[in-house]
């Protein structure tokens, strides 16, 4: 009697069978729910997933970001040292044109220096090559010992014509050209049917080239129109 006693509790009390571990909840709808144990570690192990991934994402965000930025200073940094470098190479070129021009003009300084140095030094010197070409044509020698002499000085006097050459000096020989204002003097005319008007006929002063420029101008003798001589007849009063 007992046992069926014990066995109709058991049959009215069913919930005293349910596991301890169970546990119950109430959904939305007032119904309650078991759950168990292992539900709630999946659910805790989603969250804890989702937290990750939005923490993840949140990062990752925030790096591109960051990255993003860091690109735009570097941009910006490159587009500075890019304007610093044109300008540094303007500069450069700048002063190597400067320096160019410097040199260009020290170097032709320097030659016109020279140049003026090697004239006024020449120019000192001409007048003796002038007294040995008077002495070539005025000297006649008759004897061995006067032709002796005179081989002599015509040796020296070579040697330093010689020597004008390589300095670059060089004769003008106007004798038989037209007379040019920026290479003679004219010192004297003559009328004369030997040459046209404005000839040079003769060379009184030698004249001298150094390079390309005047080094002394010539002293000429110049040919006039020859106006003729007036006969007896044409003086005679009517």
């Amino acid at each position: 009697m007992i046992d069926e006693a014990n066995q109709t509790n058991n049959t009215q009390n069913p919930t005293t069978d349910v596991p301890e571990a169970m546990a119950s909840s109430i959904n939305s709808d007032g119904v309650e729910v078991l759950a168990t144990p292992e539900s709630d570690s999946q659910v805790a192990t989603a969250d804890a997933r989702t937290s990750t991934q939005v923490e993840a994402e949140t990062n990752q965000t925030a790096a591109q970001e960051e990255m993003a930025l860091a690109i735009a200073a570097l941009k910006q940094q490159v587009e500075s040292l890019k304007a610093q470098v044109e300008d540094r190479t303007s500069q450069y070129m700048r002063i190597a044109a400067d320096f160019d021009n410097f040199r260009k003009r020290t170097a032709k300084e320097k030659e016109e220096l020279e140049q003026q140095a090697k004239s006024a030094t020449i120019l000192e010197i001409l007048p003796v090559v002038d007294n040995f070409e008077r002495a070539r044509g005025q000297l006649k020698p008759q004897t061995d010992g006067e032709m002796t002499i005179h081989k002599s000085y015509q040796s020296v006097y070579k040697q330093l014509v010689d020597c004008l050459k390589r300095l670059g000096v060089s004769p003008m020989r106007p004798k038989g050209k037209e007379f040019d204002p920026n290479l003679h003097d004219a010192v004297m005319r003559e009328a004369t049917d030997e040459y046209p008007e404005g000839t040079v006929i003769d060379e009184l002063m030698p004249g001298y080239f150094l390079g390309e420029k005047v080094l002394r101008h010539a002293m000429v003798k110049v040919a006039a129109a020859n106006e003729g001589v007036v006969t007896s007849e044409e003086n005679q009063p009517e």
